[in-house]
């Protein structure tokens, strides 16, 4: 077993494996060997990793030695532990796999929740549901906490309490130059506020704290209507969804699904309209909001009922197993009837785009307000989000991602040019720049010189998803 070892100069004789193995605890893995392939999979698997060594950290100080390793070897550092969104990394780079870092306490007093960069969602949601607590989750509960909020973080009740980075109380860190910190908006408050929305790029989070909300059971589910019915239902959830109050959280997608066995057998193979909603409020008037939807059509199916919270991953019924996917999203800042007419007649059937969703998400209400303590999250005065999702397969594959842009420039006139984050779908070119005009001049300069003062030398320009 290997001891952390604090100056790299020592190890410049060996390669970089080498190098890695003398101060990392975890595992170390070279190319060409079955543990880098294992430890460097991702859940997206159209995300092929090609770094020059996978470090499998068992702690923060064994990520902090590997940060160390890459800038003293002129290498950058990409991470991910779920592999849901993640940038490929390539030869020149060393590729921290956080998986490991599984640690989750609870404070019911302080309703705070505190995990390392390896725990999921679900996790999380199993563990405070007996204390009738729960965190901001997103529409996928196998998806790594850390990732998804300081991506942002946009869920099912997000209408409700805001994004996911707007509750964060404090990060553990490690910095470009290979130290640890525990940061929060009285230790660093610049670099607190550019984690917290702008991701990656300003060192790896190892550890955070958020707050957790008193939630046990939602009113909440989908319909799932016949495509014939479309038209009519997408009509109606606009004109509704502007009536609805903040406590209702919803979104509306064009799905083609495909005729697994898994699926309810009224399901397979079909073009379906799927609308989905959420409400944490018992109250009886919004409780039985969702009938004026169920009064637009009749439902293939309905799954609206009270769940668990901890169950709330039901709600989308996101895939749970590893695929090749391709994503694109935008923003927009209305929604007339002429463009939801528009964004049918684009991903409907006639259209024939070989895509698996389209999903437009209503925003406001909580989303619209700046977080109790300011950070870097974009897109606040967007009315909805676009989201739209190919999987690259063949025959379709090379087809993919022209199709998905063709949905974003159909939409293009009732846009706000930019895009979240967590929904841009590329970390480069067109996807890059909708991030950075979501953010603005002003969020987009500062983040610039806030990445510039914390990592001069771009060590982390492979774990920066903008």
């Amino acid at each position: 077993m290997s001891t952390h070892i604090d100056d790299p100069q020592a190890l410049r004789p060996h390669s970089v494996v080498e190098r890695l193995r003398l101060v990392v605890a975890g595992e170390v893995h070279a190319p060409g060997t079955g543990g880098y392939d294992l430890a460097s999979a991702t859940f997206n698997v159209a995300t092929e990793h090609h770094p020059a060594a996978v470090v499998v950290a068992a702690d923060a100080a064994d990520v902090a030695a590997a940060v160390r390793v890459a800038a003293a070897s002129g290498l950058t550092v990409a991470v991910q532990a779920t592999g849901h969104g993640a940038m490929a990394a390539k030869s020149d780079a060393i590729l921290i796999n956080t998986s490991r870092l599984s640690t989750l306490s609870i404070d019911v007093a302080a309703r705070t929740a505190t995990v390392g960069a390896g725990v999921r969602w679900q996790k999380v949601l199993d563990a405070t549901s007996p204390f009738g607590l729960g965190g901001l989750c997103g529409s996928a509960p196998d998806a790594g906490v850390v990732g998804y909020t300081i991506g942002g973080g946009m869920g099912p009740i997000a209408r409700t309490y805001g994004f996911a980075a707007d509750h964060v109380v404090e990060l553990e860190v490690v910095s470009a130059d290979g130290s640890i910190s525990r940061v929060d908006e009285s230790t660093d408050p610049d670099l607190f506020w550019a984690i917290r929305g702008g991701g990656a790029a300003f060192g790896i989070v190892t550890e955070m704290t958020f707050r957790l909300f008193p939630l046990t059971t939602l009113h909440a589910g989908g319909l799932f209507f016949d495509i014939v019915d479309a038209p009519r239902v997408l009509r109606g959830w606009r004109e509704w969804v502007h009536m609805i109050p903040e406590s209702v959280s919803t979104s509306v997608a064009v799905l083609n699904l495909p005729p697994l066995p898994d699926l309810p057998e009224v399901l397979r193979g079909r073009t379906v309209l799927h609308v989905r909603y959420a409400t944490a409020d018992r109250r009886d008037e919004y409780t039985s909001i969702i009938g004026a939807i169920r009064a637009l059509a009749t439902p293939l199916l309905d799954t609206v009922t009270d769940i668990h919270y901890a169950d709330l991953g039901a709600i989308h019924a996101d895939p749970t197993d590893p695929m090749p996917v391709s994503e694109r999203g935008m923003l927009l800042a209305e929604l007339p009837v002429e463009a939801i007419d528009t964004f049918f007649a684009t991903v409907g059937p006639d259209a024939e785009l070989p895509i698996i969703m389209a999903e437009i998400r209503a925003m406001g209400g909580a989303l619209a307000r700046d977080a109790e303590t300011p950070n870097a999250v974009a897109g606040r005065t967007a009315a909805f989000a676009l989201f739209t999702l190919g999987m690259n397969v063949p025959p379709i594959a090379d087809a993919v991602v022209g199709a998905l842009d063709s949905i974003l420039a159909a939409m293009a006139p009732w846009g706000t040019g930019g895009s979240l984050l967590n929904f841009a779908g590329g970390v480069t070119d067109e996807p890059a720049r909708r991030v950075h005009s979501a953010w603005g001049v002003e969020k987009y300069t500062r983040l610039r010189e806030i990445r510039e003062q914390v990592d001069p030398k771009g060590v982390f320009a492979a774990a920066a998803r903008w």
